[in-house]
Formats: C-alpha cells, structure tokens, sequence
C-alpha cells in the first residue's frame, strides 16, 4: 500500500511538471506576439510618416526615414 502513493505523488509531480511547461510556454507565445506587435506598429508608423510627407509634396522624404527633421 505504501507504493501506492509513491506512485500518486510520482503523478501529482508529472502533472505539476506538465501545468509549468504549458504555462511557460503561452508566457513565450505571449511575449513573441507582443514584440510582433510592437514591430508591426513601429512599420505602421514610419509607413505613415513617408506617405504624410509625400501627400504634402515634399520632396526630401528620405529626410523623414532616417529622423531628420
């Protein structure tokens, strides 16, 4: 009887083990998507800038991509 709850901790450590890994896991998810996002807005905005400047018909837009004002 004694090596029968050897074996229910033995599962109970498993599935702890298991629950750690997937929480691990969606924080890694959660993390990349945020960069993503982060990336992709940071594209959006620079993309925006350079069509704003165009539309105004400047001609030294390449001064808006590298922050020169």
């Amino acid at each position: 009887m004694h090596s029968h709850h050897r074996w229910l901790d033995n599962t109970a450590a498993q599935e702890t083990a298991q629950r750690q890994t997937a929480s691990l896991a969606a924080v890694v998810i959660i993390l990349l998507l945020l960069i993503g996002g982060l990336f992709l807005v940071q594209q959006l905005r620079r993309s925006a800038a350079i069509d704003d400047c165009l539309l105004a018909g400047r001609r030294n837009c390449d001064a808006v991509l590298t922050g020169v004002p």
